[in-house]
């Protein structure tokens, strides 16, 4: 189920709108100001590479092969080949046996992000939409990558239209990614209140199709030994989507950062029966708050629809991260979640 008609949430704690107000935002619509001060949490997350890279290009990874370079590794006995400029002396003398350095090669690596703002991200039941906890995570790896040197790109995209920033380095690269967050969020709000409007929701097959085509496009773009992160709610994932994520993972880390809101996997405690209208965007249908069978059924669904969008991330090769739009992100960051850190 993507998102509820005819049903009004209140929030569960009274300091939602201080929440809010710290945030910067109204939950809704999306701020630069609210992204930019992500740039004083990118300590929050750590993208060191999960992988050991092979490029031999200059930059600020550890590469496996050793060889001449910027970091220093380890000292071994010296064999026959090695360059006797790599010599340490001092091991050397202190040891009566010829020992020579080692180092391992710094490489560059290229950060990925692909955010969904699709329509079935403009939904929040406690604290924020979807879409704009997708941002504030695509703000923290921008500003994360920056502080590291990376050159970072990718593309932002919903049904109708896609932004795709080449990878550049320096505070412009994040600059320019997150205008075109805030661009196309802007575009994906006005579109769906003129869809409500005239009574029209996008077909959930739109969603699908627009979803493989973009994962196309981050197979395009992604360059082997880059970092990949993809940011969405999962509905759109599919076989064929799957196919290019695959093709990705096999030559770049790919981190999947899936936004849900609790409502999509349990329905809301209520002392009194409350007949609620869901929509798929093409489907509609009646539950029933405070009946037991009801809460079950939803749950028992919601449980194998999530498992579902999991396994086929996991098929492709993606390492699964879970973000909740009802909680801010430094929190949950701070609460020991390590699934960030390596």
């Amino acid at each position: 189920m993507k998102w509820f008609n005819q049903l009004s949430i209140a929030p569960e704690h009274n300091d939602v709108p201080a929440i809010l107000s710290s945030l910067k935002t109204n939950g809704i619509a999306l701020s630069i100001e609210e992204l930019l001060q992500y740039q004083s949490k990118a300590s929050l997350i750590n993208l060191s590479a999960n992988r050991n890279q092979s490029s031999k290009m200059s930059g600020n990874y550890l590469a496996r092969s050793k060889g001449r370079g910027m970091e220093f590794d380890e000292v071994r006995h010296y064999q026959t080949g090695d360059d006797i400029r790599t010599i340490d002396w001092r091991v050397t003398a202190r040891t009566g046996k010829t020992h020579t350095k080692l180092f391992r090669e710094e490489i560059e690596r290229p950060v990925l992000i692909a955010t969904d703002l699709s329509s079935n991200m403009h939904f929040g039941s406690k604290l924020l939409f979807k879409s704009v906890q997708a941002a504030h995570v695509a703000a923290l790896v921008a500003w994360h990558a920056k502080g590291r040197g990376d050159r970072l790109g990718g593309i932002v995209f919903n049904e109708h239209r896609h932004l795709e920033c080449k990878p550049r380095s320096r505070k412009q690269g994040v600059l320019h990614y997150l205008h075109n967050l805030q661009e196309i969020h802007r575009l994906g709000l006005n579109t769906q209140l003129q869809e409500n409007e005239k009574n029209l929701q996008a077909p959930a097959l739109e969603a699908t199709v627009a979803f493989e085509e973009n994962c196309a496009r981050i197979r395009q773009l992604a360059r082997p030994g880059s970092l990949v992160y993809l940011i969405t709610d999962g509905y759109g994932v599919s076989e064929e989507s799957v196919r290019h994520l695959a093709h990705v993972s096999r030559h770049c880390e790919l981190i999947v950062c899936q936004i849900y809101d609790p409502i999509e996997h349990q329905l809301p405690a209520s002392t009194n029966m409350l007949n609620v209208v869901l929509s798929d965007g093409e489907n509609r249908q009646t539950l029933t708050l405070g009946n037991k069978k009801s809460e079950q059924e939803y749950a028992q669904s919601a449980l194998a629809h999530q498992k579902m969008q999991q396994h086929l991330f996991t098929k492709a090769g993606a390492r699964l991260l879970t973000i909740s739009a009802a909680e801010t992100l430094e929190n949950q960051l701070s609460h020991g979640d390590r699934q960030w850190t390596r």
